[in-house]
């Protein structure tokens, strides 16, 4: 896929951090559908609707729907591509760093927690060891790595 590829879909993902100066926590979700994905784990976000201002106000509107909290954005993870980090032919996701500024985590009351089986908070001090254990969804692997080499 060379730059010039447009993506049908825009995703809109959030690295949420426990702290903007010093983080040394993020939130990973894990996926309750579909199947194939279940129980994966991946940033929170979901996709850009065509009535959204920005990607950025489409990230805001997920996270308040999905895990009822409000979030101040912070920097964006540049992925290899215009539209970001390609997820699939059809769809690239730009990912931001985050910080909760209100509400409390919750696994989208108003859906029952469809989205998401759990939610976790993934510690940084052991070099990423532990963001690399858990079980990822293929493409957000390559954003994973390229949050903690941010972090470090």
């Amino acid at each position: 896929m060379g730059p010039e590829h447009v993506f049908r879909t825009q995703v809109v993902g959030a690295a949420v951090l426990d702290d903007a100066e010093n983080p040394t926590h993020f939130l990973a979700a894990q996926r309750a559908y579909p199947e194939t994905l279940r129980g994966m784990w991946e940033f929170p976000g979901g996709k850009a609707d065509p009535d959204d201002a920005s990607c950025e106000a489409a990230l805001i509107r997920e996270c308040s729907e999905e895990l009822d909290v409000q979030l101040r954005l912070l920097d964006e993870i540049p992925g290899p591509h215009a539209q970001g980090w390609p997820l699939k032919e059809s769809s690239a996701m730009r990912v931001w760093t985050a910080v909760v500024t209100g509400g409390e985590l919750m696994l989208g009351p108003q859906y029952d927690g469809a989205d998401h089986l759990d939610l976790r908070w993934i510690p940084l001090h052991d070099d990423g060891a532990a963001a690399r254990d858990l079980e990822w969804i293929p493409a957000d692997r390559p954003i994973v790595e390229a949050l903690l080499a941010r972090l470090r």
